[in-house]
């Protein structure tokens, strides 16, 4: 493992494909000019918008956002994460909310489907099902080992409540945790930044976490803030609330060092 550039993306996807994808392009656009080498995109960053135009929409938004990503991990040279994206799921009339890793070449690297859904009653008032449109998957996540950008474990939103979830990720050496997300603006500004740190300082890895911001339709608003994490919990970069990119080193002597100083996965009792 190197050291090299991560960026975390922020955007206010909407529900229009095109104009979704315009905008992921052009943001990908500044990280990789940034230096980014890895670069990670939001939940749901080709479309956000109602559950049953999501649902018609399922097959065009799945085929189009996988071309689209295989397309710009070419053209840039770089890892990509594809935050999420619906994929239809075969005699179900729902869909999988599916992250992928992409390298250089085009090449899947690994793929995840989200295990945990946001079935919740949030004190705003604002009531989220979203099982009601989405099939939960079956397998924890896994980790893609990289010799050059350490061992890269995958997660979406509502699963970083979970903590088991990454301890899993931790037993299999992961470096390096994605938390593509579209927290809610409500649950974000007490949530948020608390549940990445703690998941960041428990299995002593970085996190990056793209996200959602601001009002994607209706009445759904995103808390943004975007950031990268080291293992020791500092937050080394936050996007704010705009549409934009979270950049920070991701550097292996940083992980040994605080490994080496809180080697505290080393003296669990119980697993």
């Amino acid at each position: 493992m190197k050291s090299y550039l991560a960026a975390a993306i922020q955007m206010t996807s909407v529900p229009d494909l095109h104009q979704n994808l315009a905008q992921a392009e052009e943001l990908i656009d500044l990280a990789v000019r940034r230096g980014a080498e890895l670069v990670g995109l939001p939940e749901n960053f080709s479309f956000m918008g109602e559950e049953k135009d999501k649902l018609d929409r399922a097959e065009a938004i799945a085929t189009e956002t996988e071309q689209f990503l295989k397309k710009m991990a070419q053209r840039f040279q770089v890892t990509i994460l594809g935050g999420s994206f619906p994929v239809p799921v075969d005699n179900t009339g729902k869909v999988h909310n599916t992250t992928v890793l992409i390298n250089p070449s085009g090449e899947e690297l690994a793929r995840y489907h989200k295990v945990h859904l946001f079935d919740v009653n949030v004190p705003d008032g604002n009531t989220y099902r979203e099982s009601s449109t989405v099939v939960a998957g079956k397998q924890l996540p896994p980790v893609y080992f990289s010799e050059n950008l350490g061992n890269i474990g995958l997660s979406v939103c509502y699963d970083v409540r979970f903590p088991e979830l990454y301890r899993h990720l931790s037993d299999k050496g992961v470096d390096v945790i994605f938390v593509p997300a579209a927290f809610t603006a409500f649950t974000g500004k007490d949530h948020w930044q608390v549940l990445l740190q703690a998941r960041a300082i428990e299995n002593t890895a970085y996190v990056i976490a793209p996200a959602q911001t601001g009002n994607n339709y209706s009445r759904r608003l995103t808390h943004g803030h975007a950031v990268i994490i080291d293992p020791w919990g500092v937050i080394l970069a936050d996007a704010g609330e705009q549409p934009g990119i979270a950049i920070a080193e991701i550097n292996p002597s940083r992980l040994d060092q605080v490994r080496r100083q809180m080697p505290s996965l080393q003296h669990r009792v119980f697993s």
